[in-house]
């Protein structure tokens, strides 16, 4: 879906401070969001990300800042009066109506007539996939399919944003990945903007146009899921999302130039701005593992090379978790299963990471 320049959803300097709380729950949040965009809000828990969803849904009011949509000021507009729908991880299908009659219900209570109102709900329930099951009553289905009944209901009306609260955290890996897959499908096919939060990095990655992560009720970066992945604004962000090696660097005078040292081993390369103590990120599938023997890269790069030893091994299927003692610091490497069978602990390895993959940090 083709994106355009004007946002359909814009938030404005937005405060939430609940009673007796010790810190704000949202605090300076501004943001937009454009027509026909997946947009995720990613945090751990207590990081604001329901409450910003809340906000928008007008469940929630600011103390300061505004709410608005296609431009329109709608802070104060009540929620059923919000052209949004909200499909939560509870299905909150009604127990006693056919799946068919709990999409139509939002059609029915805007006063569509039966005809029209069954026939949208039979399309919404065949474009996620539920079609055959319009008769079931919802405690006649498996958990994936009552979550896909709640989103063909939440846009049988074709919202102009569709806001997601952690939809799929109660399903099984399997049905999440397939779940993934139906909602970019759906959101591609529809071009209505998702507005979804999560704490699962995997699910926001993945899915997502633009991804805000939250951090004790701020945005601590807003961008691309490639540009929050590898070039995290900070060590929070590089912690958060994806697996990172965050060590202790400094950055002092070496042969002529200001050079990374980490345990006083020079890291030709590592770019730091000035000198001091700071830390370096680098990605686990970043660093790359080799024999103790080996002079020099083996791939021909100028990469930074420290020598150590394997002190345990993690086997995940697809990859091993290798980690390296180096000095008075542990380093992990991701390496295929296939060919790492060689790293055992007590093996002594040579470490290689490129430098312009390596994020550093000061303060």
């Amino acid at each position: 879906m083709a994106k355009t320049s004007q946002a359909i959803l814009a938030l404005a300097g937005i405060d939430k401070t609940y009673d007796g709380a010790v810190r704000p729950a949202l605090d300076r949040i501004s943001l937009t969001v454009a027509p026909g965009e997946f947009f995720s809000i990613l945090g751990p828990s207590g990081s604001g990300k329901t409450t910003l969803l809340r906000m928008i849904a007008g469940f929630e009011r600011p103390d300061v800042g505004r709410v608005l949509m296609d431009g329109a000021d709608i802070t104060d507009v009540p929620p059923f009066r919000r052209d949004v729908r909200t499909v939560f991880q509870s299905y909150a299908l009604f127990p006693h109506m056919s799946v068919l009659e709990n999409v139509a219900y939002p059609l029915r209570m805007a006063g569509a007539r039966k005809a029209e109102r069954l026939a949208k709900a039979r399309d919404c329930l065949a474009l996620v996939s539920m079609g055959d099951f319009a008769a079931r009553l919802p405690h006649q289905l498996s958990g994936g399919q009552r979550q896909r009944v709640a989103l063909a209901r939440a846009i049988v009306c074709r919202p102009r944003v569709l806001l997601l609260d952690e939809p799929l955290g109660a399903l099984d890996l399997r049905l999440r990945q397939q779940m993934q897959h139906m909602l970019v499908s759906l959101q591609r096919e529809l071009g209505i903007a998702f507005v979804y939060v999560t704490h699962d990095q995997g699910e926001a990655l993945s899915m997502s146009d633009r991804v805000a992560v939250m951090s004790e009720g701020r945005i601590a970066q807003l961008g691309t899921p490639r540009e929050i992945y590898f070039d995290p604004a900070s060590e929070f962000v590089a912690q958060f999302v994806g697996r990172s090696n965050l060590l202790p660097i400094e950055g002092a005078p070496h042969e002529g130039s200001l050079t990374a040292l980490l345990g006083g081993r020079a890291l030709p390369g590592v770019m730091v701005p000035r000198s001091g103590p700071a830390r370096m990120a680098i990605r686990f599938e970043c660093v790359r593992l080799a024999d103790a023997a080996a002079p020099a890269d083996p791939t021909g790069g100028e990469a930074c090379m420290l020598d150590g030893t394997v002190e345990d091994v993690l086997f995940l299927g697809n990859a091993l978790e290798v980690n390296v003692r180096c000095g008075d610091h542990n380093i992990i490497a991701a390496v295929p299963t296939m060919g790492g069978e060689g790293f055992v602990p007590g093996r002594p390895v040579r470490v290689l990471f490129d430098p312009g993959q390596a994020t550093v940090f000061h303060g």
